[in-house]
């Protein structure tokens, strides 16, 4: 299990337009990802139809996370509180935990680091295809798991 910093040397070669994206994701799923506990669950957020597990490569990326919502809410508490989060293996995170979630989920890695964060989306190749937003059937109109 990695450890996150080859994770986010493989963003970065991705970022810049080199680098394999079955490298990145094969990267992803051996990644010791951290994600901030919020109210009992993990840490999420919505956006453009899709909910985002916000995931981390280490515990820097995750201060970071910390100091950018303690400047958005003017409060130095979001910064100082101690900050829970569970530790799981990036493909734990796509293959049990974003299909759990009952509705379109992906990944948002390192989300306080504009020139570093990437998002996994619930997309084929990604995600199982039960959770994926473009199968053929769902691209399509269809429902999952045939005609009714």
């Amino acid at each position: 299990m990695g450890d996150g910093t080859a994770l986010a040397e493989q963003i970065a070669e991705r970022r810049a337009g080199a680098g394999d994206p079955r490298a990145l994701l094969g990267e992803l799923r051996r990644a010791r990802m951290l994600v901030p506990l919020d109210r009992g669950g993990l840490w999420t957020g919505h956006l453009g139809g899709v909910r985002w597990v916000f995931a981390f490569t280490g515990e820097e990326a995750l201060a970071r996370f910390a100091q950018s919502r303690a400047r958005e809410s003017g409060s130095s508490q979001d910064c100082a509180r101690p900050w829970e989060f569970a530790e799981l293996l990036g493909a734990r995170l796509l293959d049990e935990i974003v299909p759990a979630m009952g509705e379109p989920a992906g990944l948002a890695v390192d989300v306080a680091d504009p020139d570093g964060s990437m998002l996994f989306p619930p997309a084929m190749g990604i995600v199982p295809d039960e959770a994926a937003v473009d199968t053929p059937d769902k691209l399509a109109g269809g429902t999952a798991g045939g005609a009714l």
